[in-house]
């Protein structure tokens, strides 16, 4: 993704990359002109020394400390969508504060309120067994008994009046429809009377033929809106009436699943007996899985909300309200508050690199004379990721990432410049290297 994101140079910026690659052996090469022509003046013939490099340069690119996290959620491979975003580029986030919601919370809480409602039911039951009493069990499954009827008659209701609302729905836009088609067959007769009356003046010579098909055209259109607001009527009716169907069949299918759960429960009531010590680990097993249930059902509704991982800045948005989550996450999380230079250095140079090192950087147009340190060496030799002018020659170069820490000021400079390409010189001179 880095190297990707990272560069497309213009010939000016070309150059001056080419300038700054050798900056290091074009400042030796001035130092030594310049020794040779004292030398020569002064001392012609002595032998020029042979001057010491005192700098590594490396083509890096910028990234906030820890480099950048794409934040995601472990669901993203279902199919989610993001239903509530809750930051914006550019705005700082605390580690655990909530970046997104999901379109999966709703149903995940209403799982969990299933299953919590399910434990109150198997903790009653735990209790109710552990009573003893054979008059308070048959209270307590008696009310369980009741409350099923109850909840029978509260489903009911619901789907019924879920019924008559897509009735009225249905009548409504039916006595609509039928009142622009009613409007539009009046429209089409006053439109069909014209057209004959017209035409027939025209038979006779009392008007001209455009006069006589510019009114049989209005007949025309009208009597097309009219087959088309039938057509629409006819829609109408069918998907609502669809409506009503599905919501009658699911009216039954309630009743008939909650008729078989109070049939259970009052075959239950009947048959309560003694209590024993197998009905006492029934029920405690009971209570336990449904237990699990809750723990497992909330883990599932935290996962609907997607919380920042550490403190640092939002970066970049990459999965939007509406959106299904892509394998780039939803957004890219980055501590910009210090900021590194991943430096590539080439493996011939990197003995040379001590931790502490003074760094200068700069990408030439966007920023200039930025300061750091090294604070980190590779300790892996692998193929150069950031692209430079010649993509051919570096194809098989060998290099050691290094980075380089920022000073404050340079990475409040640099806080939204993440992944742009860099220029470093490394100050390898023994008296350079700094305390980490």
């Amino acid at each position: 993704m880095k190297s990707v994101l990272l560069f497309k140079l213009s010939q000016r910026t070309t150059s001056v990359l080419v300038s700054l690659a050798l900056a290091a052996s074009g400042l030796t090469l001035y130092s030594f002109g310049r020794f040779r022509q004292k030398t020569t003046a002064s001392i012609p013939s002595a032998v020029a020394a042979k001057p010491q490099m005192l700098g590594v340069a490396a083509i890096g690119y910028l990234e906030p400390q820890g480099g950048v996290i794409q934040v995601s959620t472990s669901s993203f491979r279902e199919g989610v969508r993001i239903d509530q975003l809750l930051v914006t580029e550019g705005e700082q986030v605390q580690k655990g504060q909530v970046i997104a919601v999901l379109d999966n919370q709703a149903r995940l809480q209403a799982v969990l309120r299933e299953a919590q409602q399910q434990e109150q039911v198997a903790q009653a039951r735990l209790a109710q067994v552990k009573a003893g009493a054979k008059q308070g069990e048959i209270t307590a499954q008696n009310a369980r008994f009741q409350g099923s009827k109850a909840e029978l008659e509260g489903q009911i209701s619901v789907q019924r009046a879920s019924i008559a609302n897509v009735d009225a729905q249905l009548k409504g836009e039916r006595n609509a429809q039928q009142a622009a088609i009613a409007k539009l067959e009046a429209e089409w007769q006053n439109a069909k009377v014209d057209c004959q009356r017209y035409q027939s003046l025209y038979q006779n010579g009392g008007m001209s033929a455009r006069e006589k098909d510019t009114i049989c055209l209005k007949e025309a259109t009208v009597r097309k809106e009219l087959q088309q607001a039938q057509a629409v009527l006819m829609q109408i009716m069918e998907s609502r009436t669809q409506q009503v169907l599905q919501a009658q069949a699911n009216l039954q299918r309630t009743i008939a699943t909650s008729q078989r759960q109070i049939t259970e429960a009052q075959a239950t009531l009947e048959a309560i007996a003694q209590v024993r010590p197998v009905d006492i680990q029934v029920a405690e097993s009971q209570v336990a899985a449904t237990q699990a249930a809750v723990q497992r059902a909330q883990a599932d509704l935290a996962l609907s909300y997607v919380r920042a991982p550490r403190t640092g800045q939002i970066i970049k948005i990459n999965t939007w309200p509406g959106e299904v989550i892509s394998d780039k996450g939803i957004v890219d999380l980055g501590q910009t508050d210090q900021m590194y230079v991943t430096a590539e250095v080439y493996e011939t140079d990197i003995s040379r690199v001590k931790l502490g090192q003074s760094v200068k950087i700069r990408a030439n147009g966007v920023i200039e004379n930025l300061t750091g340190i090294v604070a980190q060496i590779g300790l892996q030799i692998g193929k150069k990721q950031v692209v430079g002018n010649d993509p051919t020659a570096e194809a098989d170069a060998r290099v050691v990432e290094v980075k380089i820490r920022l000073t404050p000021e340079a990475s409040r400079k640099v806080a939204n410049l993440t992944n742009l390409q860099v220029n470093a010189i490394i100050d390898t001179s023994e008296s350079n290297s700094n305390p980490l």
